[in-house]
């Protein structure tokens, strides 16, 4: 049987990347969202962050899924329909299916054509499995298509993106997942955990220095997108791990003082002036799991990997 797709699109309203910049460099602090970052070059550059030896998520990860698929399949039972917010290219996706044998995976993305693409490709990969592709801004909204069947839900955020949203906002978009899951819903989910800031200033700082490239390349895209007057070597990479905070914080550092303009508007910037790119929170298994609480989730069970360098964990609905 062949892989049946549908594609759903919700015509998600983003903010231009005109729009951000006009928004992000007249704020105090300056800043502009990360999903900015990617475009073809920036997310061939996190491809290759991914690759990076300091750069320990995505390895351990990916060996914990791998580890523990039947384990999962035995909690959560097989037949499910999969959810996965933020799906990308569904690689991780694949080292669970052969096990959890759900009924319909539902890939979610705000890139409508890099969507199709994977979805395509998974359904090629899966011909068994019913796709129904979804292009939708997940952090607002988790809508199922009407086709898709029946049954209990599963939804998979794996990647640690959780970390992205500041406190409150995960909290949110974890009630969200609450109330979209159901009474015998469930969520599996990666977050990265709090450990030796060493260890989080070298993953952020790689010696190769492409997480420098990706964070600066921002800056190329802005200038040759939106044409404001921008030079990229007047800037530098900063990330760090903020312990009051209990997160990465990565900034595009002035060398300078500088003024960038754009369709009249003027962006002082004094030397050593920063605008903050992203954070990444992270989090002790008994801070994340009262945080999921309080979301109205409850612990189904929990895993750490290598040294405890990274979480997964199972919630259902309380």
């Amino acid at each position: 049987m062949a892989g049946r797709i549908t594609f759903h699109d919700h015509k998600p309203k983003t903010l231009s990347l005109q729009d951000a910049v006009i928004q992000g460099f007249s704020g105090k602090p300056k800043s502009i969202p990360p999903k900015f970052f990617y475009d073809e070059r920036g997310s061939a550059l996190f491809a290759a962050i991914c690759e990076q030896p300091e750069y320990y998520p995505p390895d351990i990860e990916q060996a914990m899924l791998s580890h523990l698929a039947d384990e999962i399949a035995e909690l959560t039972g097989t037949g499910r329909v999969i959810i996965e917010p933020g799906a990308g290219s569904a690689a991780k996706i694949r080292l669970l299916l052969p096990a959890l044998k759900p009924i319909a995976y539902v890939p979610m993305d705000i890139s409508c054509e890099f969507l199709k693409e994977a979805a395509g490709a998974l359904a090629d990969e899966f011909p068994w499995l019913p796709v129904h592709a979804t292009c939708v801004d997940f952090t607002h909204s988790l809508p199922i298509p009407e086709s898709a069947p029946k049954g209990p839900r599963l939804v998979f955020f794996p990647g640690s993106s959780i970390g992205n949203f500041t406190p409150g906002t995960a909290c949110e978009f974890l009630a969200m997942v609450h109330d979209k899951i159901g009474q015998d819903g469930m969520l599996l989910i990666g977050v990265d955990t709090k450990k030796d800031p060493r260890i989080l200033h070298a993953a952020y700082n790689d010696a190769a220095g492409i997480t420098a490239a990706f964070n600066l390349n921002l800056l190329h895209r802005i200038r040759h997108e939106t044409g404001v007057e921008c030079h990229p070597e007047n800037f530098e990479h900063r990330a760090f791990y903020n312990s009051d905070q209990g997160r990465i914080e990565m900034h595009l550092v002035s060398r300078c003082r500088q003024t960038l303009r754009l369709n009249g508007y003027h962006f002082k910037f004094s030397e050593g002036e920063t605008v903050h790119t992203e954070n990444s929170y992270k989090y002790t298994p008994q801070e994340f799991l009262e945080q999921a609480k309080q979301a109205g989730l409850r612990e189904v069970r929990h895993w750490l990997g290598e040294q405890d360098l990274f979480a997964i964990y199972l919630l259902a609905a309380a």
